[in-house]
């Protein structure tokens, strides 16, 4: 199932959540979501593709430690002069998401203004946030 919900703005941020199946074949939702919304801030073109290109990441190594039938959670966090995208995927037991020294990791890093995860048993968030470039 797919799901998208826009809920009340908190303290002047706009946040969209969207749930997909724990699915490859669904990441081009979450990509097309997050270009929307970055040109929304008017991210520059190569800004853009940036951050599809870490969400894609991002949900890859998600999926590699989901439960089976697992959704894909992700909270967008849209302020005046960023975005942040949050996934969550409930995983099985045992999971661990890759080291931060990673080719995994500095993809997100060299893409992102900031990355982040958190892992506690049940479920593993991915956490990406990006800055609009001034001009």
């Amino acid at each position: 199932m797919t799901q998208l919900i826009q809920t009340e703005p908190d303290v002047g941020d706009d946040v969209v959540l969207l749930t997909v199946p724990a699915d490859g074949g669904y990441l081009g939702v979450l990509r097309t979501a997050t270009a929307g919304l970055a040109a929304r801030l008017h991210f520059a073109l190569d800004e853009i593709e940036d951050l599809r290109i870490a969400v894609d990441e991002a949900c890859a190594m998600l999926l590699a430690i989901a439960t089976r039938g697992a959704e894909l959670e992700c909270r967008f966090a849209v302020t005046d002069d960023a975005l942040t995208v949050e996934v969550t995927v409930s995983t099985v037991r045992g999971a661990r998401l890759p080291s931060e020294s990673s080719f995994a990791w500095k993809v997100l890093t060299a893409l992102t203004t900031s990355a982040a995860a958190e892992a506690n048993g049940r479920f593993a968030t991915i956490r990406l946030l990006t800055r609009r470039t001034e001009f």
